[in-house]
């Protein structure tokens, strides 16, 4: 599955639209807790366990979009977009959602 955050890959035309697939994850109060337990990793103003948190919340998301756009059928996605957003009680948990295009190459 090619994936690209522009609308179209180049040398390789759309030959049809599949529509739009999307794909979330929601990472609740313990990831808070644990990031905040890491907190002692933070090197040059980065926390290495917050990142690779972050990163599989996102690699979940786009796991999920793909499993949507293979069973629509397509063997691309294009346009895709990235969504981080706070919610619950006091904004406790983090959702990311991710988006696109659906196609055939």
């Amino acid at each position: 599955m090619l994936l690209s955050t522009t609308p179209q890959i180049e040398g390789y035309p759309i030959r049809e639209y599949k529509g739009i697939v999307n794909g979330e994850t929601i990472i609740g109060a313990n990831f808070l807790k644990d990031i905040m337990a890491g907190l002692r990793d933070i090197v040059g103003g980065r926390s290495n366990s917050y990142e690779k948190v972050l990163r599989q919340a996102k690699d979940t998301a786009l796991s999920e979009m793909v499993q949507d756009a293979m069973r629509a059928g397509a063997n691309a996605i294009v346009g895709i977009d990235f969504d981080y957003e706070t919610i619950g009680k006091d904004g406790s948990m983090l959702m990311v959602a991710v988006s696109g295009t659906a196609v055939v190459i």
